[in-house]
């Protein structure tokens, strides 16, 4: 059963396991929590406490909130790492990795480390029809179908064996009421927010990218971009998408661990 924060307007679901220094898992828009359900059990058996979040409207958080995106995840982030006594590193995905920069930079003193996957940190150039049919696509009544068509081009080569079962569940969630409502309002994010402040991240940064990702026309370089601007390091893991935390989790622990290595060193 899931565990609840509690925020001025509902609340957002999340799971604890394990015992030591905390690490909070974000997943992206569309996402579920259980998107880390590889590399989580891993982090508690190497020794963490792991903190796997839902976003706002998404999975088991409800779905009466005010605003989606970007800001209000890094202020939901911020809220469970003080309900559960940080600092923390954080691992954020997609979408989660611009709201993990935010709360790096609100709240520095709670956020040791950052480990950013397949990360959008800053708008993707884009024309008017494109977004404006991206908008149709995701709107509330086709949301579910729309997403359960596009997954599979994100989940770029290897996908994990539970891949149709864990979709379908996906879909599932956005066709609970209100969740469509929420995903689509959550798509409409920007990430100029995140962009600005990627120069003043100070604490151990790592960036995770698959090189199959097909959110980006160089995944390689865009890892490199964001690595230099944070003055972190980047990590491109083979046969991967979007998602490596699922797609590739050997390797992606492997990564998290060392960067959980290196804020051990820098404490």
């Amino acid at each position: 059963m899931p565990r609840y924060l509690e925020r001025p307007q509902g609340r957002v679901g999340y799971d604890l396991a394990g015992e030591g220094p905390l690490i909070v898992l974000v997943p992206g828009m569309g996402d579920l929590r259980s998107t880390y359900r590889f590399v989580a059990p891993r982090l508690c058996e190497a020794g963490y406490k792991v903190a796997s979040t839902e976003l706002r409207g998404h999975g088991d958080s409800d779905t009466g909130f005010d605003s989606y995106g970007d800001n209000d995840t890094a202020f939901d982030i911020v809220a469970l790492i003080e309900a559960l006594t940080g600092p923390a590193v954080i691992v954020g995905n997609s979408m989660g990795a611009a709201a993990a920069v935010l709360a790096a930079g609100a709240r520095p003193e709670l956020v040791s480390g950052l480990v950013l996957v397949g990360p959008f940190v800053r708008d993707a150039p884009s024309g008017l029809l494109q977004r404006l049919m991206l908008r149709v696509a995701l709107a509330r009544p086709l949301a579910a179908m729309s997403w359960r068509a596009y997954l599979p081009k994100l989940y770029a080569g290897r996908r994990p064996s539970d891949f149709e079962a864990y979709r379908d569940a996906v879909v599932a969630s956005l066709r609970s009421r209100g969740h469509a409502k929420s995903f689509s309002l959550t798509t409409r994010t920007k990430h100029g927010a995140a962009e600005a402040r990627l120069g003043g991240v100070h604490v151990p940064t790592l960036v995770v990218m698959g090189d199959k990702d097909p959110d980006f026309d160089d995944p390689g370089a865009e890892a490199a971009w964001i690595a230099e601007k944070v003055g972190g390091k980047f990590v491109m893991v083979s046969d991967a998408g979007h998602y490596p935390q699922s797609q590739q989790p050997e390797a992606t622990t492997q990564a998290i661990l060392a960067l959980l290595a290196e804020v051990a060193g820098h404490g």
